[in-house]
């Protein structure tokens, strides 16, 4: 009985044994971070921006021309298509023009028929002047009476009268040939400017009617964004102004346009105006994209970084942040609109805040940074 009480004891100072050596070992010191050397690193402060505010709009073409008949005939022939390149001119839609071809050959025939009466009046009038001036003479040489001079003095006047009328007539037959001639121009509908056809939308051997659009040209070579601006920030809208814009089909690129017109009177529904900005040559512009332009509403306070510091993780984005220990650590933030070589910096960081503004393609989390001096 009384081995079995000892066994315990003898099993407890040896495991205190044990424990008292382990305690007298030294702990080994955990391993120092790597140390990067020669890093620029720069302390954030917020600074003052421009408070911009965005406001969306259409993309159109600064030239469009919805195309029309002017007389009512049969479409004959439309050599375009949707999409077609044309020249100012060329001819778009070609209607009917028997009838307006006939007017112009009478109205032709009838200004000939007056030119020749009025070759016949005035030789008419010749005659009868110099007969005048021939009876005058010899009246006053008694050589004749004066009701003779009486009747010549009346054909002369006589004369002179067929020569205005035959000129009336011909006026009014050259202003009938005339407006015959437009008529017939009428039935071809041209390009009014170098352009694209953006729509058809009739057949051949459909009736042309006025007011009924049949073409649609636009020049593809100017466009502007036309935005409503709300009527509290319309004030800070001015003629020339240029405006940052961007389209949605562009991704985040961003454009300057320039302000070309504000519509005076505002949409009394929405309060707002219509104002357009004009943007830049790009072969990519089409007519009915969305985008946005930013007017300025005044001054903020913002965080700003540059771009190179920002640092991309897949659909993330992030900055290396130095902190007291000198140990660099990933932040990830939201980003914000661009200013030039820097961007803004939505959420992430603060004021004070040590940022690592080229990190490369350095791997520097967790390392001590050695700040360039």
């Amino acid at each position: 009985m009384s081995h079995h009480k000892r066994l315990p004891i003898l099993t407890t100072l040896a495991l205190a044994a044990t424990l008292a050596g382990c305690s007298g070992e030294k702990q080994a010191a955990p391993a120092a971070a790597p140390v990067v050397r020669d890093v620029k690193v720069q302390v954030i402060q917020p600074v003052t921006v421009p408070d911009w505010g965005a406001t969306v709009g259409t993309v159109r073409a600064i030239q469009s021309s919805q195309l029309s008949s002017q007389i009512v005939a049969s479409i004959v022939a439309i050599p375009v298509t949707a999409g077609m390149r044309v020249r100012r001119g060329q001819v778009l839609v070609a209607l009917d023009g028997a009838q307006a071809h006939a007017a112009v050959q009478q109205a032709s025939a009838a200004a000939n028929a007056s030119q020749q009466q009025i070759a016949a009046a005035d030789a008419d009038y010749v005659l009868a002047s110099s007969t005048l001036q021939r009876y005058q003479a010899l009246y006053e040489r008694k050589s004749v009476s004066p009701h003779e001079l009486d009747q010549v003095q009346a054909q002369e006047k006589a004369a002179a009268a067929r020569r205005a009328m035959s000129r009336a007539t011909q006026a009014q037959a050259e202003a009938a040939l005339a407006q015959a001639r437009t008529a017939e121009g009428y039935t071809r509908i041209r390009a009014p400017f170098d352009g694209v056809v953006t729509g058809k939308y009739a057949d051949v051997g459909t009736l042309a009617t006025p007011g009924t659009t049949l073409v649609s040209v636009e020049d593809t070579r100017r466009f502007r964004l036309e935005v409503s601006v709300d009527e509290s920030q319309i004030a800070g809208v001015t003629l020339d102004d240029s405006v940052p814009v961007q389209l949605d089909a562009f991704g985040n690129e961003t454009m300057n346009g320039k302000v070309v017109q504000i519509v005076p009177a505002a949409d009394p529904a929405s309060r707002s105006f219509t104002v357009k900005v004009e943007l830049p040559a790009d072969a990519r512009l089409r007519s009915g994209l969305f985008g946005r332009a930013q007017f300025t509403k005044g001054q903020r306070q913002a965080i700003l970084v540059p771009r190179t510091a920002v640092i991309e993780r897949g659909q993330l984005q992030g900055v290396y942040v130095v902190a007291p220990d000198q140990v660099a650590s990933l932040r990830y933030v939201t980003l914000g609109n661009a200013a030039g070589a820097q961007i803004e910096v939505l959420s992430g960081l603060q004021a004070g805040d040590r940022v690592v503004l080229e990190p490369g393609t350095r791997e520097l989390d967790g390392r001590r940074i050695e700040a360039r001096p």
